[in-house]
């Protein structure tokens, strides 16, 4: 089995995953995560799940600031990420990644349309005389977050990949040695800038005459909603919740590579998300939820480390009676809760470790799955689009992602993950023991 995987599964898959696509979409989304995190807070903040404390901050006009830092960042995402991407792709081929990143942020721009805001009488902004000469133009946020990730993605790629082949190829002004390199390295950018500015209006003008709409809109409802009805499903998180742990099996970083691919549409699920909570303080179907997304793959998958190990540290630690479990049980129960498990994945091992296996495989679609039909069943609540860091530990990253059911139903898994590994880790200390008191008796 390893020899079939090693030579026929892994080679093309890692082929796939070192492309310089999948590695700038990869690394330039992980450039929009701080920006996530901190948003979360603040759609917390806003959405406040206790009703006393959310009306007092109503009332006091605290959560109009929330909303406006939420906003600014969670609310924006799409930005980060055509930004980040062009950034990293120019990056790795050795070119200043900062215009390549501004270039394709225009990019972004040029292919929406602005829009003219609706006043709804309840504020007066400026005069009536004025406001048909300057309320126009205002960029549409609503293809800022989630609903424009798509197309970030493909104009930060295209972006990053045509900017760095112009410099590379050396299509640029190069201005004499004696102007000074800050002036020098502007003009750099300039012909790939005016070229790519001038292809995504080219891009606009094809979209609005032929199609009477706009590239963004149109990725959206042809691409970007049917990936994400197609991730949303029963079969889509068993498919992705079993490939972390089969790759980490035989020793690839399985969460970073399923994650660097399903990753940009799983949060465009909780953009989605967290939009519906931030307008009605819960998230339903009703309002267009979705079930799997990112909070989902991540506290109900790899919550506690790759294969959910935490049931496994914990028999190590307090039950096993080899000194080599034991030993990686105590070292490994603390950055466990943080979800970090590098410890007892090379440590026991789990990589290449058949007796381990079943259980590594079994825990995360049966945790991630049966979430799915609680959820679909109405017994768990949606969860709220909040995204935490990795490193949160298991019952509080429940609680924030989706309130007390949820924190409840994630310590049940971790109890549940603890069963399902004991018979297999009882089985394996004891031929790691016997084999322990062999070598005393040999001494």
């Amino acid at each position: 089995m390893k020899n079939f995987v090693n030579k026929y599964i892994l080679p093309p898959v890692m082929k796939f995953v070192n492309t310089k696509a999948i590695q700038a979409l990869r690394d330039g989304m992980l450039l929009s995560l701080p920006f996530i995190m901190v948003g979360s807070v603040f759609l917390l903040l806003a959405s406040f799940p206790v009703p006393a404390v959310a009306d007092w901050m109503n009332k006091t006009g605290l959560t109009h600031f929330w909303n406006q830092a939420y906003g600014a960042s969670f609310g924006i995402v799409a930005i980060f990420a055509v930004v980040g991407i062009a950034y990293t792709w120019a990056k790795n081929e050795h070119v200043d990644p900062l215009p390549a990143g501004m270039t394709a942020f225009v990019g972004f721009l040029i292919i929406m349309n602005p829009t003219t805001p609706v006043m709804d009488g309840s504020k007066t902004v400026i005069s009536a005389a004025k406001a048909p000469t300057l309320l126009t133009g205002f960029i549409d946020r609503t293809w800022l977050g989630g609903q424009g990730m798509i197309a970030a993605i493909i104009i930060g790629m295209v972006t990053g990949w045509i900017y760095s082949w112009f410099i590379k190829k050396k299509i640029t002004i190069k201005l004499p040695d004696q102007v000074p390199p800050a002036v020098a390295g502007s003009f750099v950018a300039l012909i790939p800038a005016a070229v790519l500015t001038c292809l995504w209006l080219a891009v606009y003008a094809g979209f609005d005459k032929l199609a009477g709409t706009t590239m963004t809109e149109w990725i959206y409802h042809t691409i970007q909603t049917p990936l994400q009805g197609l991730s949303d499903s029963f079969g889509g998180i068993l498919v992705m919740t079993i490939l972390v742990p089969f790759f980490w099996f035989f020793g690839v970083h399985g969460s970073t590579l399923v994650g660097g691919i399903v990753g940009p549409i799983l949060s465009a699920n909780a953009l989605q998300n967290a939009e519906i909570f931030k307008k009605y303080g819960y998230v339903d179907a009703a309002h267009g939820g979705h079930i799997v997304i990112q909070g989902l793959f991540d506290q109900f998958s790899t919550v506690t480390g790759a294969g959910m190990t935490l049931g496994l540290v914990v028999f190590m630690t307090f039950f096993a009676r080899s000194q080599q479990m034991k030993g990686i049980g105590k070292l490994a129960l603390i950055p466990g809760i943080f979800n970090i498990n590098e410890p007892v994945l090379f440590g026991v091992p789990l990589v290449l470790n058949p007796v381990l296996a079943l259980p590594f495989f079994l825990m995360p679609p049966l945790s991630a799955g049966s979430t799915y039909l609680l959820i679909k069943a109405g017994i768990l609540p949606y969860l709220n689009g909040v995204q935490v860091p990795w490193t949160t530990p298991p019952v509080i990253s429940g609680f924030l992602i989706g309130g007390w059911k949820v924190a409840v139903w994630q310590a049940i898994i971790l109890i549940i993950s603890f069963l399902i590994y004991l018979p297999f880790a009882r089985k394996y200390d004891t031929v790691l023991y016997m084999q322990e008191q062999e070598a005393l008796k040999a001494k």
